[in-house]
């Protein structure tokens, strides 16, 4: 079964930067549909970026267009989320999740269509 570890979470202050990583194992990730969703307390899960199988296609969320970037590893079997320009509305627990199926990077990220999760990374936007 696949396997998803985040990493690359903590505490950062307004205007910086972070690098979420997400390690597959199991099944090699070239496979999957990948994307970063965001959990914050008190509202619904946020599909925030994804990217196809081969890294041709990607989707950004209004919330982050212009300041996050979703990109992949196929090689390394990992997904990346660079976050520049953090504001404090981006604290939220981040999760990485792979579709199986034939989604498009958009429709991972609407639907919210992840078949394998990870367990979660904190990131934490304050001064």
């Amino acid at each position: 079964q696949l396997q998803l570890v985040e990493s690359g979470g903590g505490l950062v202050q307004p205007g910086g930067s972070l690098r979420l990583s997400c390690a597959g194992s199991g099944f090699p990730l070239d496979g999957y549909v990948m994307g970063w969703f965001r959990q914050a307390p008190g509202k619904e899960r946020e599909g925030v970026s994804c990217i196809s199988k081969r890294g041709f296609n990607m989707y950004n969320s209004n919330s982050v267009e212009g300041r996050f970037t979703i990109s992949r590893d196929n090689a390394k079997n990992t997904v990346y989320l660079q976050m520049n320009s953090l504001e404090p509305e981006d604290t939220a627990i981040y999760y990485c999740a792979a579709h199986e199926g034939h989604n498009t990077a958009h429709a991972m990220c609407v639907q919210k269509s992840g078949d394998y999760w990870g367990q979660g990374t904190q990131v934490t936007v304050s001064s």
